[in-house]
């Protein structure tokens, strides 16, 4: 990714969760410490990469403590954007087989307090580019009236004002 210019500088990485305990109860083959690991590696090696990743909440056992580990987490790697999920037994994994006593309002509380941190990271790497020229790839019609979208080298997406010929181009 670093050596070619037209591959975008972003990686998703899922994770599932930011405790070791969890991950190994979800037969992960990682450690929290192994995955950090990586993602600054791909800081090293590629400057200004963003991140995407899934997080689970509620996997059957977690505890506050294991889910402030994956808040710790969210922090330490700073993510662009997170695919979230509230842990859903499923039959036939070795997890339906697990005990699950987390309450499903208290698994919604937590999931709320992720996206919250979430939100304020997210628009906090946003917030860095305002007011920077940046070169984006137009891919369509905004949420906004007159306006496209397209995305930046590090998959952030920007909407602004530009006539509909910049669809499929690029535009600074």
């Amino acid at each position: 990714i670093a050596a070619e210019p037209r591959v975008c500088r972003h990686l998703h990485l899922p994770v599932q969760c930011g405790s070791n305990r969890i991950l190994a109860r979800m037969n992960r083959r990682y450690t929290v410490e192994q995955y950090l690991e990586l993602i600054d590696y791909a800081r090293q090696k590629i400057p200004g990469i963003t991140f995407s990743s899934d997080i689970i909440v509620g996997f059957p056992g977690e505890t506050e403590e294991d889910f402030a580990q994956t808040l710790e987490l969210v922090q330490k790697v700073g993510y662009a954007q997170l695919f979230t999920f509230i842990y859903s037994r499923r039959s036939g994994t070795r997890a339906a087989e697990m005990e699950d006593i987390t309450p499903r309002r208290e698994k919604t509380e937590r999931m709320a307090r992720l996206l919250a941190l979430q939100d304020k990271i997210a628009c906090s790497i946003a917030a860095a580019h305002v007011g920077q020229a940046c070169e984006v790839l137009v891919e369509g019609f905004g949420r906004q009236e007159k306006a496209l979208c397209g995305r930046l080298d590090n998959n952030l997406v920007a909407e602004f004002a530009a006539g509909e010929e910049w669809i499929g181009r690029y535009a600074r």
